[in-house]
């Protein structure tokens, strides 16, 4: 081979590695931690991701199931980009409070997206009216680690009960639990989820069931315990052959990430959000009006530098 030639075709060669390094470098992969399949979080997550990626070609998002009170420390960690999480969990995290380990000290708010509802669904025929009620009953719950289950403790204990007074406990999915009530192997489903919830929607057309109302002396005991707690009506018919008004402990899914995390991604992902309420909505019925004014609320959680800038820019006081 001519010196020429080598020389030609080591600088092709040098070209090539060069382009495709560039390419790699720029593309920007990451892991967005969401929950439970038959919840709302991940198929809100999978919207978000078909629009980032479809406006940003160089992303590319792996929407993972995740968990309310874990999405955070992952958050935390460095082991997710940007998570789902409920305001109350993730307030409580800033200071190591229960039920976290140690205070969180890289987790910044990127945004609301809709309020959650504690649910506390009973079969009609089960007797349960009341929290005392559950005493020695059989209950159908999220796993550990997910903000449902921990509220499920809560619960219990403003009438001195814990799980160990119960006749089982079931740590497991929504459809899961869904199933076990449908097969009367449950008599009372805990979960934290937009309302209405798949889920139950799907229990509610093969059996009857009632919402444990949260009367305000029930809600006085969390609102003590973390501010961003709210009381909010449920309201009759929200599930098929449910025609009572009730009250649930509800709170806010938002967006977390690093506090130092890519600015781009971030902005990225709430344009997508702010700019696409419409193809939100028929994920979940609460996404269907979110406004950019009420993406910004303050929930007590730092704003990440990304999320404050991008809301200034779209005319947000305050920001």
């Amino acid at each position: 081979m001519s010196l020429l030639k080598k020389a030609i075709r080591q600088t092709t060669a040098a070209t090539i590695l060069f382009a495709a390094t560039g390419i790699a470098a720029h593309a920007q992969s990451f892991v967005m931690a969401t929950g439970q399949q038959g919840g709302s979080w991940y198929p809100v997550g999978g919207a978000i991701k078909a629009i980032v990626e479809r406006e940003n070609p160089e992303m590319s998002i792996t929407v993972t199931p995740g968990a309310g009170v874990s999405n955070v420390v992952g958050v935390d960690a460095g082991r997710f980009g940007i998570a789902f999480a409920n305001s109350i969990s993730t307030v409580d995290s800033l200071t190591g409070k229960e039920p976290f380990r140690k205070a969180t000290t890289n987790v910044c708010n990127l945004g609301i997206l809709y309020p959650q509802y504690f649910q506390v669904v009973a079969l009609a025929d089960s007797g349960i009216k009341t929290v005392a009620d559950m005493k020695g009953k059989r209950l159908t719950t999220q796993q550990l680690g997910n903000t449902g289950e921990f509220l499920t403790r809560e619960l219990l204990s403003t009438e001195g009960l814990t799980f160990d007074d119960l006749d089982s406990v079931a740590n497991t999915s929504y459809s899961d639990s869904a199933s076990q009530m449908k097969d009367g192997q449950a008599d009372f489903f805990t979960l934290g989820s937009s309302m209405p919830t798949g889920s139950v929607m799907d229990l509610a057309s093969s059996r009857k069931i009632v919402l444990v109302n949260i009367d305000e002396e029930t809600f006085k005991f969390f609102k003590d315990k973390n501010a961003a707690f709210q009381r909010r009506e449920v309201k009759a018919g929200v599930y098929p052959g449910f025609d009572e008004t009730v009250y649930a402990i509800s709170y806010d899914t938002h967006m977390v990430a690093p506090c130092d995390y890519d600015g781009e991604i971030v902005t990225a992902v709430l344009a997508a959000v702010a700019d696409n309420s419409q193809s939100f909505g028929a994920v979940t019925k609460s996404m269907a009006d979110l406004t950019v004014e009420e993406m910004a609320t303050d929930i007590g959680v730092p704003f990440h530098p990304a999320a404050k800038a991008f809301y200034a820019e779209r005319g947000v006081s305050g920001m």
